[in-house]
């Protein structure tokens, strides 16, 4: 149940990362939530320290330095929660990834079907998939009890076989399980959690198989018949699991466990930290039911993307979220090269550079993970290999993110009765409506325009799309904040999270032989009118600030469409933000560069001086360093 909101008016929120732990301070002031101060610190998981609270401290102590107020107890032991006096805040709430975050092995009957279900409900929990073990995924029981031993997940999830179904496959999952026997990577002596989501059937003899090696959940089916998903119990047991085994494990965990929460009627209120992008989740789907919008968000770490979407499918609102666990930054920054290809990395360097010069930065990168780009030529390098990292975590994102695969499905009279699979994506790119970045290479861009041409190279938006970035990566904080107090997460995240860099114009289709794309009528806030043509293969943009609107009528090519359907003209508002209007005539379906190596640099000149992406020097690279 949410608290009112006059109860609460000083929040501290932290987010404990995997090498960073950062604290927010939130307050109401003149009727209205806002961010006041931010702090971090190194997180303390690892040895010498083996304490999260001690990051904890350290990042709540470094905003008690700015703001010049207490807000740990005097002996510094604790997060002051004493909402009766002017020290301290009214509620403490966390979130964590440390440690590796919560890390699990999914199990399903058929690797399409229940085995994908298994993985939506877990990733949409927060965790990392590790392995989908199914009975048709290819490998001999010895090599699945082997990689279930090896990998040493947090959890189990184990699923298969709509209710009433056969119970056999199921059963012969749970015996590989109880074969493995796998061991926790946090504490000694307690037992693994297990949850089984499966055939209804089939739970007593999983019962006989796994309960005396595991702690073993039952749960209602994912799949209880073939046409619809059941996610949310599965969802809400991994969590409790998370807390009540894989956090009470961690080194720190339990003390901050007891920290987090708040007084209600006098009494201590305890507030569930959530794993991190459980949270980051949560904030999103709220977002999209609040404004009933469909919305996408992108997390680029170090070493994980992260990519989260709500989608309306029929009368439904479906939420996805994937983990490429091997696309990032720093620590995973050569898996992207090898993922991506020499070539497609260097399509977006808008310079010569040779192969052996791109392969020795990334050396120097997994080298020196947390260094930061010191030069233009770094700068540029690294926003290239991000955009191709995006760009994989939406492919991986647009598999997973489906329709029910295994149903069948009428198409016409002639073929009623033919079994056919559904599964096509639910990601449709031109009925998105916001679309966010968030991670260092998108938030702390040193050039807004920059993040704004990243995400739409790589997201390739189509029709009317709302950019935006996250300011300082706050939303894990909000997501756990939404779940007692949503107004103050909604407001913080509106004023102080969410960056609008401004609406993104693409027409869409085959772009054949028509040079003038769209046609464009703005009536201006100041009340003049604008004529604008979106000519094939350029960009532009047009001034309009944070919360600027301008009525636009845009009649595309009669092959093209912008959202209103091909060659059909669309009418509504366009609305600008610290980049602007950015007009896109470079088409989609596909999206090609130009194969000359010479056309293409001058082309990625052409839109980088477009969108004032790089300072004057950027036309003289390609000597300089």
């Amino acid at each position: 149940m949410a608290v009112a909101d006059k109860e609460i008016t000083r929040i501290m929120a932290t987010d404990c990362g995997s090498t960073t732990t950062k604290a927010i301070l939130i307050e109401k002031r003149d009727g209205e939530y806002r961010l006041i101060r931010r702090g971090e610190a190194p997180t303390t998981v690892e040895a010498p320290a083996e304490d999260v609270t001690k990051g904890v401290l350290n990042a709540v102590g470094e905003i008690e330095d700015l703001e010049g107020r207490k807000f740990l107890k005097a002996d510094g032991s604790t997060v002051q929660v004493s909402p009766d006096s002017p020290d301290g805040v009214d509620i403490y709430m966390s979130t964590s990834s440390a440690g590796g975050g919560l890390q699990m092995t999914v199990a399903g009957v058929v690797k399409s079907m229940t085995g994908e279900s298994a993985q939506r409900a877990a990733l949409g929990a927060g965790a990392i998939v590790m392995d989908v073990v199914a009975s048709n995924d290819g490998r001999l029981a010895h090599e699945k009890v082997a990689d279930i031993r090896r990998l040493r997940p947090d959890m189990i999830l184990l699923s298969g076989g709509i209710d009433g179904g056969t119970i056999d496959h199921v059963v012969e999952l749970a015996e590989i399980i109880k074969a493995a026997d796998p061991k926790p990577r946090f504490g000694v002596g307690y037992k693994l959690p297990v949850i089984y989501a499966g055939n209804k059937d089939a739970a007593g003899e999983v019962a006989k198989e796994l309960g005396d090696k595991v702690e073993l959940k039952i749960v209602d089916n994912l799949r209880p018949v073939l046409e619809r998903e059941n996610l949310t119990p599965a969802r809400d047991i991994i969590h409790e699991l998370f807390m009540e085994h894989v956090m009470a494990q961690a080194p720190g965990y339990p003390r901050l466990m007891k920290w987090a929460g708040h007084y209600v009627d006098d009494k201590w209120k305890q507030v569930p930290v959530m794993p991190t992008p459980g949270a980051v989740g949560k904030l999103i789907e709220i977002v999209a039911k609040q404004e009933n919008i469909e919305v996408m968000g992108v997390d680029i770490g170090g070493a994980t993307t992260d990519v989260f979407s709500v989608f309306h499918s029929g009368e439904e609102t479906v939420f996805n979220r994937t983990v490429s666990a091997n696309l990032g930054l720093s620590y995973s920054v050569s898996n992207v090269l090898a993922s991506a290809g020499f070539d497609n990395v260097m399509r977006w360097v808008p310079f010569h550079m040779d192969e052996a010069d791109l392969r020795n930065r990334i050396r120097n990168k997994m080298i020196r993970p947390t260094t930061i780009p010191q030069m233009l030529k770094e700068l540029i390098v690294e926003q290239a290999i991000a955009r191709e990292a995006l760009r994989l975590a939406l492919v991986q994102h647009k598999e997973l993110a489906t329709g029910l695969k295994g149903v069948a499905q009428e198409r016409t009279i002639g073929d009623a009765f033919e079994q056919t699979q559904t599964g096509a994506t639910l990601v449709n790119m031109m009925n998105l409506d916001l679309l966010i970045g968030s991670g260092g290479v998108l938030s702390h861009a040193p050039r807004r325009s920059q993040a704004a041409l990243m995400v739409i190279d790589a997201f390739l938006p189509e029709g009317v799309t709302m950019l935006a970035v996250d300011s300082i990566f706050m939303m894990p904080q909000l997501g756990v904040l939404s779940e007692v107090l949503p107004q103050a997460a909604t407001e913080v995240f509106d004023k102080d999270c969410l960056i609008r860099l401004g609406s993104c114009v693409a027409p869409s289709g085959q772009l054949k032989k028509t040079d003038v794309l769209a046609d464009v009528s703005l009536k201006m806030p100041d009340g003049s009118s604008e004529e604008l043509q979106i000519e094939r293969g350029k960009m532009f943009v047009l001034p309009l600030g944070v919360g600027e609107k301008v009525q636009a009528v845009i009649k595309p090519a009669k092959n093209l469409d912008v959202g209103s359907g091909p060659g059909v003209e669309w009418i509504g508002e366009l609305e600008g933000g610290v980049v602007g209007l950015v007009f896109d005539g470079r088409g989609r379906q596909p999206f090609n560069l130009p194969e000359d190596d010479s056309t293409r640099i001058a082309k990625l000149q052409e839109w980088a001086k477009a969108l004032d992406i790089y300072p004057d020097r950027f036309l003289n690279l390609e000597g300089s360093e």
